[in-house]
């Protein structure tokens, strides 16, 4: 290898570690003593600069607009989206066999509870119904019959007994022989087996009542199950079943549905659960736009096995039946208040590690980052939390400063703050941002949060504008700023 390669090959190697490594050395000496001072965040202060508009470290301050907050309480809220469910549906089925005898009534009709739905022929049910009841009675006569039975044999026994007794004193004395004494003791033993006899006549009868008793009651609950009638209130979903057809035990005779109270239905993901409790006041909007409200009436206790969320059912009046079942809603659960700043959205930024925050005005008027929590989001900006009850949030120049920038922030009030998305500070750069952008165009420095980029065919010089969200932005500094 020739020594000229080799001493191109490290010159350009020095020079790219320079300028890569040690680029603000680099331009310091490429400027000389008499070049622009460039602060320790990469931004180009000139020399003839007044001392007033420098930090106590050197550090030009950047002229930013800031607005004062004061934390206010506003409702938390859970957002779900569900579905519309009837309070009550159930499918009215055949419980017997028989011939629909009765006219249909249509779907879509108003029924009242008990209202008669399904007729079924009676058949000879009502005869085998007359039949039971005669048995009824047949058993039912039995039983003074036994009883006649039991006090003829207690009667008998009593006379054995009293025969068995002399029999016995005549054996004492002589005068009844052995034979006479063992017939007395076997008629009452005889009257006894009578007696046990009668009794189980007696049981008997008994339970022939119960067993015509049952067969009574049977005949008519089958007699009963003629008649098919309406749960509750509610409307036919269907039409019910039609005159002449045969059904058989758990055919289908009507569906009726219960959409007064109507359900709201959603899930509600762990993360949020413990946000939620039975009674909490819910407002909800259907797909038509529709709002309606209404309470928490129930929060499952057990997670769905395969989304890991809790079903929660929020009541709602729905007396004129305008709410359907199956309807589409979106579900606001009213939850435990908290304290929170109504800020413009353009406030928001990024922070190096991706994190969403603001930039606030801190102690010696220097930025500094605060991490923030987005809860809502509305037409008059967002409401954040995780900030102190009062700050001062820099809602104008925000992406030209990283924390410890001296700022020099002028302030305004929430009245005169632009409408939401109006404030666009990204294309908005301020005084001093603008004035380190112009020095650092003649110097070549580089500007805090921004990255130089040359555009050879534009008439002006480009700056850009790079978040930590990888989101860019484009400034432009006319020749004339420069």
């Amino acid at each position: 290898m020739r020594p000229i390669s080799v001493f191109f090959a490290l010159a350009v190697a020095a020079a790219l570690y320079a300028l890569v490594f040690e680029r603000d050395a680099a331009m310091r000496l490429a400027g000389g003593s008499s070049g622009p001072v460039v602060a320790a965040d990469g931004a180009a202060l000139p020399e003839d600069a007044p001392a007033e508009s420098r930090a106590d470290d050197g550090r030009k301050s950047v002229s930013v607009m800031a607005l004062r907050s004061q934390a206010r309480t506003i409702d938390g809220a859970v957002l779900l989206r569900g579905r519309t469910e009837a309070d009550r549906q159930v499918e009215v089925r055949s419980e017997t066999s028989g011939r629909i005898v009765s006219a249909p009534l249509r779907k879509g009709s108003f029924v009242e509870a008990g209202q008669l739905l399904c007729q079924l022929d009676p058949g000879t049910r009502e005869a085998s119904l007359a039949e039971a009841e005669a048995r009824l009675v047949e058993a039912g006569a039995r039983r003074p019959e036994a009883e006649a039975r039991l006090a003829e044999a207690q009667a008998l026994l009593r006379e054995a007994e009293i025969n068995n007794n002399a029999a016995a004193r005549l054996s004492e004395d002589g005068f009844a022989t052995a034979t006479r004494v063992a017939s007395s003791e076997a008629a009452v033993e005889s009257a006894l087996a009578a007696v046990q006899s009668a009794r189980s006549q007696i049981d008997g009868a008994a339970s022939g009542v119960q067993a015509a008793a049952a067969a009574v009651a049977a005949a008519r609950t089958e007699i009963a199950r003629l008649a098919i009638l309406a749960p509750f209130g509610g409307l036919l979903e269907s039409d019910t079943a039609e005159l002449g057809a045969l059904l058989q035990p758990g055919d289908l005779c009507a569906t009726v549905i219960q959409l007064d109270p109507i359900k709201l239905v959603g899930f509600v993901p762990e993360t949020d659960v413990g946000k939620v409790e039975v009674g909490a006041p819910a407002q909800a909007r259907l797909a038509s736009g529709e709002t309606v409200a209404g309470r928490v009436r129930f929060l499952s206790r057990a997670s769905d096995a395969e989304t890991r969320t809790f079903r929660a059912e929020v009541e709602v009046p729905n007396p004129d039946l305008a709410i359907r079942d199956g309807q589409t809603v979106e579900i606001v659960i009213a939850s435990e208040g908290r304290q929170a700043h109504l800020l413009p959205q353009s406030a928001m930024t990024l922070n190096d590690d991706g994190a969403l925050g603001v930039r606030l005005v801190g102690d010696e008027d220097r930025a500094r980052f605060a991490p923030i929590e987005l809860l809502r989001d509305t037409v008059d900006g967002v409401w954040v939390a995780g900030l102190d009850p009062q700050i001062a949030v820099i809602v104008v120049g925000q992406e030209y400063v990283t924390d410890g920038t001296p700022v020099a922030p002028t302030y305004r009030e929430k009245d005169e703050t632009e409408a939401p998305g109006t404030i666009d500070d990204r294309t908005a750069a301020p005084q001093g941002a603008e004035e380190q952008g112009a020095d650092a165009a003649k110097t070549g420095a580089t500007v805090p949060g921004r990255r130089r980029t040359d555009a050879p065919d534009a008439s002006d010089a480009a700056v850009t504008d790079t978040a930590t969200d990888s989101t860019t932005t484009t400034v432009a500094i006319t020749e004339a700023d420069q």
